[in-house]
């Protein structure tokens, strides 16, 4: 998936716990992102996601092209860690971070931290950003400032909550 095209953000500064070699990191917008990067993310997407969690949603929702793209990858190419950071108005009225997702062979390793640390970075530690989680994930965004706003909702089957970070 390397390549260091347009708008192509790469940093090698952190490698997991696991003893996995150096990761590397790309921020883009979507117009900005390889056939191959899209097809990457879309596949770990549905890999979590679709299979994983054997829950049959609409992955492709109209939001992406809106949307910049974090991910890490690893050196021969295998994405390992996404999110999409949603401008304010697309799906919340504040900024917003979705599709957050490591996968299964790099958890435990603080990769889903650093994965949200960079994503909060890029949005701005004085911007407030709101999230749809997982409701079983609460304690873990409670960690990067995010309280609950919401009554637990389903979503496509899954216990949901909103959270809000205020900024800082």
């Amino acid at each position: 998936m390397r390549d260091s095209g347009p708008e192509a953000h790469v940093d090698r500064s952190w490698s997991p716990s696991s003893g996995q070699s150096d990761l590397v990191w790309h921020e883009r917008s979507f117009d900005a992102l390889s056939v191959r990067q899209l097809y990457a993310i879309m596949a770990l997407r549905a890999q979590v996601f679709v299979v994983e969690q054997r829950c049959a949603y609409q992955d492709a929702d109209g939001c992406d092209a809106a949307s910049r793209h974090l991910w890490a990858e690893q050196p021969v190419g295998t994405i390992v860690a996404y999110l999409r950071i949603l401008p304010a108005g697309v799906k919340f009225a504040e900024v917003s971070l979705g599709r957050v997702i490591t996968a299964p062979e790099v958890r435990r390793s603080g990769l889903g931290r650093e994965l949200m640390r960079r994503g909060i970075a890029a949005v701005g530690e004085h911007v407030p950003i709101r999230i749809g989680a997982q409701a079983y994930l609460e304690r873990f965004y409670a960690e990067f400032g995010f309280e609950r706003t919401s009554a637990l909702y389903d979503e496509d089957g899954i216990p949901h909550i909103e959270m809000l970070r205020r900024g800082v």
